[in-house]
């Protein structure tokens, strides 16, 4: 006989024995027990929270023949029918894999025949949210009158996607996270009955690795249970299947960030790929590492606030002293907001090496956190060669920017630059919409482009010029440029050519740009003018 899952063979089978969900359980047990039984019902709520375990439970239970206190018998021929997966009066639709307007155009068609057997026929339609707009309208009508022995039950983990017409018409109930105690509690019981011998520490340590669902967190159970094949599990046993098997990939990463060292970091992620990391779970465990950095660089007794091995503590002690909080929570913050893009993404590799490049190069994020990073660097700098050299003479300039720019500062003007009229006007209507041209590409060209800025340098052709030397490098492909070529195609009706160059260190942009009608009405110009003769005709 085959194996079946921890989290199969537990399913729960009352509402009793639904974890961490009590209030939705108490009032769908009030419900069924007063006769007050909506005909529609949407639960919302994360993976493995017990959406499809509270639909079945309720499909028996609304038929049961011998129902207790709300509760199904679970042993009446409708609810041995329905745990077996033979009712007739129960039909799941997986949405995520039929979703067409033909599949819903099915369901409504069996909503016309009443149960043979028991009260209701039980529609569930599970990842409800992936059905096509199409399918939605096909079921609404249905969904707002059903025939009164038909009860439909969606569930989806992205309410948001939901029409507010459909949602309006269903009973909507939130399953939130499930507490970690909550969970250990009912995985005690689990490895009591299945003769799991296993460390308490351990179960914690998997039911947080879980993040709040119980699914989860009885398949890492079920691993770590397969890893030691009938032996005691300790928790050092849990942290090296579970946890403390990236650490070292992610020691090297952030040893990578700590020395500004982008071409490091990069290896280390196409390492880490190259091994089958799935990015969004890679993502999410770098910024747990993060977070066990923060917590031992911000509490003494840290030990009970981290789950990590001895050997791993001491090593993350020391990473924990090379970094300021500061930049520990500016990095959280840029991997966490990476995380959530994750989900929507297609270049999921590259939006990882983006973020990653970002914490490597403070310069190029202009939050505050980052500012105050590359204030810290310098004060850090002038500090150590104030110490080397006993005094530190502060009228010394500390870069070629500085020298031109004490000196030459007042006798600067901006350069203005003329333009052939037609020319002219091209430039400045590509130039006002650039910022908002590059939004609407997206995906990696998106990224690539967001700091840059246009020049003309010939007519219809514009210099796209980076200011990120690193992104410079990245986007210098002629593919990247035939997308944009082809985005000003499709919304201008005109025809461009791009190049693209990297701006000096120390380049000002100052230029300002002037048609020749411009020069010939304007009878104050007090500022250098460039004119390429070629072009100007003033006649």
């Amino acid at each position: 006989m085959s194996y079946t899952a921890l989290y199969r063979r537990w399913r729960p089978a009352t509402f009793d024995e639904v974890v961490g969900q009590q209030a939705v359980c108490r009032t769908l047990k009030n419900q069924i027990k007063s006769g007050r039984i909506g005909h529609a019902y949407l639960f919302c709520g994360t993976r493995g929270t017990g959406k499809t375990s509270l639909a079945k439970i309720m499909a028996r239970a609304v038929n049961c023949e011998n129902p207790v206190n709300g509760e199904p018998c679970n042993k009446c021929p409708v609810c041995m029918s329905i745990l077996n997966d033979s009712s007739m009066n129960v039909i799941e639709l997986d949405a995520a894999s039929n979703n067409g307007v033909d599949d819903v155009r099915a369901i409504k068609e069996q909503t016309s025949y009443p149960p043979a057997v028991g009260k209701y026929r039980v529609f569930i339609i599970d990842e409800v949210h992936m059905l096509s707009v199409s399918a939605f309208n096909a079921l609404l009508k249905t969904l707002e009158e059903p025939p009164g022995y038909v009860i439909f039950i969606l569930a989806t983990t992205e309410a948001y996607k939901i029409p507010v017409t459909v949602a309006s018409r269903c009973q909507r109930y939130d399953l939130r996270r499930i507490e970690t105690a909550a969970m250990v509690q009912r995985m005690k019981f689990l490895c009591n009955e299945e003769k799991i011998d296993i460390e308490e520490k351990a179960l914690e340590y998997t039911a947080k690795r879980a993040d709040g669902a119980m699914r989860d967190a009885l398949s890492l159970l079920d691993e770590c249970a397969a890893f030691k094949a009938g032996e005691a599990i300790t928790y050092e046993d849990v942290l090296e299947i579970l946890g403390t098997a990236d650490t070292g990939i992610f020691n090297e990463l952030f040893e990578a960030i700590l020395g500004n060292d982008v071409a490091k970091a990069l290896y280390v992620l196409d390492e880490a790929f190259m091994q089958g990391k799935e990015a969004g779970r890679f993502v999410s465990d770098f910024i747990w590492y993060m977070r066990n950095l923060l917590i031992i660089k911000s509490a003494a007794d840290y030990k009970n606030l981290v789950d990590i091995s001895a050997e791993m503590s001491k090593s993350m002690s020391e990473y924990a002293k090379r970094v300021s909080k500061s930049s520990l929570m500016r990095y959280i913050r840029i991997f966490s907001e990476l995380a959530n893009r994750l989900r929507s993404s297609e270049s999921k590799r590259v939006m990882v090496e983006l973020a990653t490049i970002k914490l490597c190069t403070p310069q190029m994020d202009l939050d505050k956190d980052a500012v105050f990073e590359r204030i810290s660097d310098i004060e850090s700098s002038i500090e150590k060669l104030s110490a080397g050299y006993g005094s530190f003479n502060t009228d010394i300039p500390l870069n070629k920017n500085d020298r031109v720019d004490k000196t030459n500062d007042k006798e600067k003007k901006p350069l203005k630059k003329v333009l052939p009229k037609a020319e002219y006007d091209d430039f400045m209507m590509l130039r006002g919409d650039w910022s908002r041209l590059i939004e609407e590409i997206g995906a990696s060209v998106g990224s690539f482009f967001k700091d840059t800025y246009i020049e003309p340098v010939g007519r219809e052709v514009l210099n796209i010029v980076f200011t990120q030397k690193e992104y410079y490098a990245w986007a210098n492909r002629e593919d990247y440029l035939d997308i944009i070529k082809e985005k000003v195609r499709n919304k201008y009706g005109r025809e461009f050519e791009f190049k693209i160059r990297l701006a000096d260190e120390y380049e000002i942009v100052n230029t300002q740009y002037l048609s020749q009608e411009d020069l010939l009405n304007n009878e104050d110009i007090n500022m250098d003018i460039e004119i390429e003769k070629d072009k100007i005709d003033f006649n």
